[in-house]
């Protein structure tokens, strides 16, 4: 199942009182820790907390090698039911 177009919606309608912060996995088994980043048409570019091992401050990415993210600040759940996500059954009574 190629996840590429979710994770551009998302990362395209990033929720607004969210900083642009976060750990990236990707499908190449590797987390990227980022500050900031730019959504394109068929990648994502994201902004390093500190560079790599050799010395790379930006990354590229495909959309559909995103794994999943982490998220590193406190966030309010009431954030992600703004962009579509919802109580599981036994958590809405």
């Amino acid at each position: 199942m190629n996840l590429g177009p979710i994770w551009k919606d998302f990362f395209t309608h990033w929720p607004k009182v969210m900083a642009p912060t976060g750990v990236l996995v990707t499908s190449y088994d590797e987390q990227i820790p980022f500050i900031g980043f730019m959504t394109g048409e068929t990648l994502l570019m994201m902004d390093r907390r500190a560079p790599d091992a050799s010395g790379a401050r930006k990354v590229l990415i495909p959309y559909e090698n995103i794994a999943a993210l982490k998220m590193v600040d406190v966030v309010n759940n009431s954030v992600f039911a703004a962009v579509g996500f919802k109580p599981s059954s036994s958590q809405a009574k």
